[in-house]
C-alpha cells in the first residue's frame, strides 16, 4: 500500500510523454498504486526521469495477443487508466475504452491529448505551445512578442491537473454510482479554463487584448520584475493600495506620480522611474529590505537556488533521491501524507511483482514470458 491518500487506489498508466508521466507521478505521490505499461525494449530508465518516479514499470509487447489481453485484466482490476496517444492508436490496438469498460464497467478512462478525442485539429500533431496557442499563449511575453512560459500551461497545468482532477472526479463518481466513463482531457479545454478570470475581465472591460497592457500582464509598474545593480531580478506584486503604499517607502519613492497607481496612461513612466530607483542596489539589498513585508515581494531565483532557500527547506519543498534534487509531493495532507513511493523504475523492472501483486498466477506470468509478450 501506498502512503498518502489514495493509498488503495489503483492506476493503470500507459506509458506517453510530458504530461501523461506528471498525472502518473501525482497519483503516484500521493498514495495511488500506478502501474506503468511499457514498450517491450524501450530503454532502461533514469533516476532523472523525476516524473517516472513512484510507479511500478511492466514492459510488454502490445502488438502480441498475449500483452493486450494482460492489459485489459489489468484494466478488469484498476479503479482508472489513462493513455496519451491520438484518438484511435488504443482502439487499434485492441485496448480502447469501449472493449476496457465491459471489461470492468467502474474503470475511469483517461485519455490525454492536445486538441481532443474530436474536433479539426483531432488528429494533428502539435506541442504544448500549439496548444496554448488557441488563446492563453497571445496573453503571455513582451509587448512585441508572444514567450512560451515552459510548457506549464498546456502540458502541466491544462494537462495533466485537469486529468488527475478528472480521473480522481470519475472514480468517486463510480464508487457512486457503480458507472464508469471516459474522461476527454484536452490541453486546449484545460488551458482555456485556466483563463477563466480574464475572459470575465475581457467581458467586462477590465482587460485589454495583448500583452504588457494589463494589471498581471507585465504592464502595471507594481506588478513585474526588475533588474537590480548586480543584474539579478526582484519581482513586486504591489497590487492593493496598502501594499502599495508601503512599497513606495521601502523604495523611497516620493514622487507625487506615483500617486497614481491605477492610471493606465502612467504605468508606462512610472514603470522606467521604478526600474530606475530598483537598479540602484542589488537583489540581496532589495531582499534584505522587502522580503517578508506586505509589499508582496520577492527574489527572482534559479531552480538551483530556489531548492535552497529558507523557506523552501524550512517546508522541506524540495528532496534529494539519488542525487538528484526534486520536488516534494504537494499538496500537504494532515492526516495522510503523500511521499515518493520509489525512484523512477528500469523499464520492465517490475514486470513478476507488479503482476503478482495484481492477481495474475506464476503461470500466467511465465506464460506471457514464453509468449514474448513480457
Amino acid at each position: 500500500m501506498g502512503k498518502g491518500p489514495l493509498s488503495g487506489v489503483k492506476i493503470v498508466e500507459f506509458a506517453g510523454i510530458g504530461p501523461g508521466p506528471f498525472c502518473g507521478m501525482l497519483l503516484s505521490d500521493l498514495g495511488a498504486d500506478v502501474v506503468r505499461i511499457d514498450r517491450k525494449g524501450g530503454g532502461r530508465g533514469s533516476k532523472f526521469d523525476v516524473t517516472a518516479r513512484g510507479r511500478r514499470s511492466v514492459a510488454l509487447d502490445l502488438k502480441t495477443p498475449e500483452a493486450v489481453e494482460a492489459c485489459l485484466t489489468l484494466m478488469e482490476g484498476a479503479d482508472a487508466a489513462f493513455e496519451g496517444f491520438r484518438p484511435g492508436v488504443m482502439e487499434r490496438l485492441g485496448l480502447g475504452p469501449e472493449v476496457a469498460l465491459k471489461r470492468n464497467p467502474k474503470l475511469v478512462f483517461g485519455r490525454m491529448t492536445g486538441w481532443g478525442q474530436f474536433g479539426p485539429l483531432a488528429q494533428a500533431a502539435g506541442h504544448d505551445i500549439n496548444y496554448i496557442a488557441t488563446g492563453a499563449l497571445a496573453a503571455i511575453g513582451l509587448d512585441d512578442k508572444p514567450i512560451p512560459p515552459l510548457n506549464l500551461v498546456g502540458d502541466f497545468g491544462g494537462g495533466a491537473l485537469y486529468l488527475a482532477f478528472g480521473l480522481l472526479a470519475g472514480i468517486i463518481s463510480a464508487r457512486a454510482t457503480g458507472q464508469g466513463q471516459v474522461v476527454d482531457c484536452a490541453m486546449t479545454d484545460g488551458s482555456a479554463s485556466l483563463m477563466s478570470m480574464f475572459y470575465g475581465m475581457l467581458a467586462s472591460g477590465a482587460w485589454r487584448e495583448g500583452r504588457e497592457a494589463n494589471l498581471l500582464d507585465g504592464g502595471a509598474h507594481f506588478y513585474g520584475t526588475y533588474q537590480c545593480k548586480d543584474d539579478r531580478w526582484v519581482s513586486l506584486g504591489s497590487i492593493e493600495p496598502q501594499f502599495y503604499a508601503l512599497l513606495l517607502e521601502k523604495a523611497g519613492l516620493d514622487d507625487p506620480q506615483f500617486k497614481l497607481q491605477m492610471s493606465r496612461d502612467d504605468w508606462p513612466e512610472l514603470k522606467s522611474k521604478l526600474a530606475a530607483v530598483i537598479k540602484t542596489k542589488t537583489r540581496d539589498q532589495w531582499t534584505a529590505l522587502m522580503e517578508g513585508t506586505d509589499v508582496c515581494f520577492g527574489p527572482v531565483m534559479g531552480l538551483k537556488e530556489a531548492a535552497t532557500h529558507p523557506h523552501n527547506a524550512a517546508r522541506e519543498t524540495f528532496v534529494t533521491i539519488d542525487g538528484v534534487v526534486q520536488p516534494a509531493p504537494a499538496p500537504r495532507f494532515s492526516a495522510t501524507r503523500g511521499a515518493i513511493q520509489a525512484p523512477p523504475p528500469a523499464i520492465g523492472a517490475d514486470n513478476e511483482a507488479a503482476l503478482s501483486d495484481w492477481g495474475f498466477a506464476p503461470s500466467a506470468i511465465e506464460a506471457l514470458r514464453a509468449a514474448g509478450a513480457l
